[in-house]
This record gives C-alpha cells, sequence and structure tokens, in this order.
C-alpha cells in the first residue's frame, strides 16, 4: 500500500511508520516538526520519505496528488490538554480545520481509507470502568473536544463521499521516543528524572492509575486497521489500571536507583482510575496488546539511556 503518515516524525507516529514499512508498504510523512509537539527529523526512518508541512498548507493538495496514497494515517494534532486550554482556538485550528483539510485531500486524491487518532480523552472521568466503546463520551477540555469532533467528521465523509475510516482510541501510550522535558506521561517522566539521578513529585496518594499501553502494540493497532475495522471506534489499552506509585516501584527495580520521592497534593481535574476494555478491538481486529508493562517499561528505559550516552559522547 501507498500511506501517508500525518505527524510521522512524532512519538507515536514514527512507531507506526516503522510498522509500515517492515510490511512492505510504501510510506511519507507529513510533519510540521512543531516546537511544541513531538516530531523530530531523528525519528523519520530512513526508508521513508519526508514533508516538512502544516496539515493546515495548500501544498498538502501536490502532495496528495503526487503520491496518490490508499490509506492516510491521521497522527498529526495538536496533543497537549494543558496547551489547549491555555490556547482553544489554535488547537480547533490544527485538530479541526487541519483534519478537514487532510480529509477534504483524502475525497480529491481518491483515498479509500483514513485510519484516525483519537483518544480516551472523550470520555473524559467515566461513570464507571472499564470504558469501552459504549461509554458515554463527556469531554472536559478543549483536546478532548476537538477529538470527538474528529470521529463526527470521519463519520460524515463516509457517509458523503464513501471515505472509510477507523477510529482509534488510545489509553496512555508509553515508549521510546516519547519527550520527558515535555507534557508527557508520568513514565517517560519519571524515566528522565531516574536516570538523571533525581527526585520525582507524586501527587495525591499515588494510586491514582492510568491504562498504561505500550507504543508498540498501538503501532500494532495501527497496522490491523489497515484492513479491519472498517467504520468502528476502538478503545485501546491493555484492561489493566497501574497506579503511580506501581510505576515507581517498577523504575527502583528496573534502574536500580531508588529516587527521592516528593509527596504533593492531589492535583485539581486529577482522574481516580482509567481502565479500558479492548475486547472488541480484539474482536474485530484481531488487536491484544503484548508487551507487560515491565518490559516496555525496560525497552524505553534502554532507548533513554542509549540517548543520554550518544549526547554523552557528542553525537
Amino acid at each position: 500500500m501507498r500511506i501517508i503518515v500525518t505527524g510521522g516524525a512524532g512519538f507515536i507516529g514514527s512507531h507506526i511508520v516503522e510498522g509500515y514499512l517492515a510490511c512492505g508498504h510504501e510510506v511519507v510523512i507529513i510533519d510540521s516538526l512543531w516546537a511544541h509537539g513531538g516530531g523530530r527529523r531523528d525519528n523519520i526512518p530512513q526508508r521513508a520519505s519526508f514533508v516538512h508541512a502544516d496539515i493546515r498548507d495548500e501544498s498538502l493538495e501536490r502532495v496528495f496528488r503526487e503520491f496518490a496514497p490508499d490509506v492516510v494515517s491521521h497522527h498529526a494534532a495538536q496533543h497537549s490538554v494543558a496547551f489547549s486550554s491555555r490556547d482553544p482556538q489554535y488547537d480547533a485550528q490544527v485538530n479541526v480545520l487541519g483534519l478537514l483539510n487532510v480529509l477534504e485531500n483524502c475525497v480529491k486524491a481518491g483515498v479509500k481509507k483514513i485510519v484516525f487518532a483519537s483518544s480516551g480523552a472523550t470520555f473524559g472521568e467515566p461513570a464507571q470502568l472499564p470504558i469501552t466503546e459504549a461509554t458515554p463520551q463527556h469531554p472536559e477540555s478543549p483536546y478532548a473536544i476537538t477529538k470527538m469532533v474528529g470521529e463526527h467528521y470521519l463519520r460524515f465523509y463516509k457517509a458523503q463521499h464513501g471515505l472509510e475510516f477507523t477510529a482509534l482510541r488510545y489509553g496512555n501510550v508509553y515508549g521510546p521516543r516519547q519527550d520527558p522535558s515535555g507534557e508527557a506521561g508520568v513514565i517517560s517522566i519519571f524515566i528522565g528524572r531516574f536516570l538523571a539521578a533525581q527526585g520525582v513529585k507524586i501527587y495525591w496518594d499515588g494510586e491514582q492509575t492510568r491504562d498504561y499501553v505500550y507504543v508498540g502494540d498501538v503501532a500494532d493497532a495501527n497496522l490491523l486497521a489497515l484492513d479491519g475495522g472498517n467504520g468502528g471506534m476502538y478503545v485501546i489499552g491493555t484492561g489493566r489500571k497501574t497506579s503511580v506509585n506501581a510505576i515507581y516501584r517498577a523504575l527502583v527495580e528496573v534502574t536500580g536507583f531508588e529516587a527521592p520521592v516528593e509527596r504533593l497534593p492531589r492535583r485539581p481535574g486529577d482522574v481516580r482510575d482509567a481502565q479500558i476494555d479492548s475486547s472488541l478491538a480484539g474482536r474485530e481486529l484481531g488487536w491484544t496488546p503484548r508487551t507487560s508493562l515491565l518490559e516496555g517499561m525496560k525497552n524505553t528505559v534502554e532507548y533513554f539511556r542509549e540517548v543520554a550516552s550518544e549526547r554523552a559522547a557528542g553525537k
């Protein structure tokens, strides 16, 4: 297949690109390399073509016309909940108007399908767990609102233009290439602190939980979505609740360093628990998470150690 991956130089997108290339697909990456985003030139695989462009740009039409993709994997986004709250207009420009530009170019170029990166954030704080596809969506941030709006546009473009889609609502994704210095998940932030022999902050009592899914497993879901799950919206997680305290203990085991802990009060808006039931993705996509939390954390720690070693060597 010929595939465009928007946001393909980012944390999640670059792993998806690698998965597509490994299966023999031809890939073009479109990424703005936005300073506040996750796109990095170092993340771009050599066998992928790269176009430095914003998804809102008119230049997308030429890229779509010349490459003539079969599928678009849309992972370019303004992904920060905090940034979206500070600047909801910019968030909507990228996540709504940018998506519409991509969708319009899909129609013009005769693209068969779009795979869309949605988010478990669209559910807000659910009344009961685990989260499934049937859980009511009550987004609580501009970012989550725009992701939910994106899903509605997918339905419209399928009904109006016959553009097929699959949407994947991710849990808390972690793994190599996640930026520990930005707004990232607690795992990457903690790893950065552990490897620098620094202390960590744990808010509340540390027993609040999330469903952490390894980025390699997310890439697998995107591979399966190329041919499966047409018209579907799937939650993607492990089905396991993991506390902040458990992450801390696992990193002590993996790194051999017992980082000092600063205990702080609960932050406003902190959700107590999250858990995702991905059984529908299992039945209809054939997807199940393969990577245990400890294995995923070992892989992630190893990656960040290599990066630190390369920086120390001046590479």
